[in-house]
């Protein structure tokens, strides 16, 4: 019941000929409503709402299974410029941009991240050869976080 409603409760039973009422909902709210007929004024007015439930904190379990682990190698990569998701494709099920063994030219487009629903195309720093793709399709990637060992 909402506070218009018991309001407006209020101000038919002020005008009824009744001294008692008593409303009860299935959701467990209550209103009891007393008046002395004799002085025309509410004596009392209580309501009682159901205790609402509190949830019971459960122990959460974490297990990490695809975790990013930093390229350890001494060759060159390149690397996220940004937080987001990435895609090797332009679109669901085309080629890729570039795979292993490839030779890309500065400036060439080698991935897209996409960040706050927004694409953005990633493009290769300088003249090199794709050693290896270090991350999966629609991988989330971070900030700084080699993409491709490559070979300058």
């Amino acid at each position: 019941m909402t506070k218009n409603e018991i309001k407006e409760l209020i101000n038919m039973f002020s005008e009824a000929n009744i001294s008692k009422i008593k409303i009860k909902e299935k959701d467990g709210f209550e209103i009891e409503l007393h008046r002395d007929l004799k002085t025309e004024k509410i004596q009392e007015a209580a309501l009682v709402c159901p205790p609402s439930p509190q949830p019971i904190p459960q122990p959460i379990n974490v297990n990490v299974v695809n975790e990013a682990t930093p390229h350890k190698s001494n060759k060159p990569t390149l690397n996220s410029p940004m937080v987001g998701t990435f895609y090797q494709a332009p679109s669901p099920g085309a080629a890729p941009f570039v795979r292993a063994g490839m030779t890309v030219k500065k400036g060439d487009t080698i991935g897209i991240i996409e960040a706050m629903k927004i694409m953005n195309e990633i493009q290769a720093e300088y003249d090199c050869k794709i050693l290896e793709v270090l991350v999966d399709d629609g991988q989330p990637v971070e900030f700084d976080m080699p993409l491709f060992v490559v070979e300058k």
